[in-house]
């Protein structure tokens, strides 16, 4: 843990409220753009990402540092998004859990769909795209989007945290409580998975 986190985490543990207000400046798009993926829907995803602050600024004192700050809050981020998945797969009926919906999470495509879409084998410009570019890169990241919500939903994390949040295999590992070889296993498997996807749909 960097000094500053240190410092940071004296302070919330203070119940400092600036330090609250830092923590959510610097964490709440990475947490919604987690939960967006990994629920589907913005409404639902909103909500939770509130709860998911909620239980950092409650459990904070039982955090120990023994890993990062940032690596702490994804593992809370995850456990609500597997109870969400749990309870929105009860209410539907569906035991398939809750897939992920591109068009409800639009405004969070574009955000890392340059990881996206190298992830997926496909090659990305270096230059400023132009607008017909720019129309074919949304509509890639919205059959990675797609193809994401085929994904089981362990294989769906690993890809999130890898490929958009750029997570090392590590914190992957702390995160999901998954051995590192299982972690890259399954990150191959999915990227794979999401390539032949898209080469279904563009073929023609």
């Amino acid at each position: 843990m960097s000094l500053r986190e240190r410092l940071l985490l004296e302070r919330l543990r203070d119940h400092d409220e600036a330090a609250f207000s830092e923590i959510v400046t610097e964490y709440q798009d990475r947490v919604f753009s987690l939960v967006a993926r990994m629920i589907g829907d913005r409404g639902e995803a909103e909500d939770l990402a509130q709860e998911v602050f909620v239980t950092v600024f409650k459990q904070i004192g039982q955090f120990r540092g023994e890993s990062k700050l940032s690596t702490w809050i994804y593992r809370i981020a995850v456990n609500h998004c597997k109870n969400r998945i749990k309870y929105l797969a009860v209410r539907q009926g569906s035991a398939d859990g809750a897939g992920v919906n591109a068009d409800a999470v639009a405004d969070a495509l574009d955000r890392g769909a340059h990881a996206r879409a190298q992830a997926a084998g496909v090659p990305v410009p270096s230059r400023e795209p132009g607008p017909l570019e720019q129309l074919e890169g949304r509509e890639l990241a919205r059959l990675v989007e797609s193809a994401l919500g085929t994904l089981e939903e362990e294989s769906r994390l690993v890809v999130v945290l890898r490929d958009v949040d750029e997570l090392s295999y590590q914190e992957i590992a702390e995160v999901t409580g998954l051995p590192e070889g299982t972690v890259k296993s399954r990150l191959h498997r999915a990227r794979m998975q999401i390539k032949d996807f898209i080469e279904r749909r563009t073929k023609g």
